[in-house]
């Protein structure tokens, strides 16, 4: 039998993600013990969640719309592929309106 190796199934890369900063209200420190806590008022939770799901639901990151792009330029990609890209890219600016949710499944 074979000597087990380890090999991580999901190694994590770099983090490319390009964040925003919504406020500082609500967020302070404090000290305790020796050592520095974060503490997040009830109403910046509230509000973060607002944003977030409605982010969630409306747009896709930047990196995502360049990869449909990419599969759009693509001389290998199949006209299925693209199909698919255009499709999805309508969608996302259909969501982006936030008038209509993005949902593959609809076409909406």
């Amino acid at each position: 039998m074979a000597d087990f190796g380890y090999s991580p199934l999901l190694p994590l890369g770099e983090d490319t993600t390009v964040y925003r900063k919504l406020s500082s209200d609500g967020v302070s420190t404090f000290q305790a013990n020796g050592q520095t806590f974060l503490k997040v008022e009830p109403q910046a939770l509230t509000e973060l969640t607002r944003v977030a799901m409605g982010d969630i639901a409306h747009l896709l990151r930047t990196s995502h719309l360049q990869q449909l792009r990419t599969i759009l330029d693509d001389p290998e990609a199949s006209a299925n592929d693209k199909f698919v890209a255009t499709e999805l890219l309508k969608n996302a600016v259909i969501a982006a309106g936030r008038v209509l949710p993005s949902c593959q499944d609809t076409g909406t």
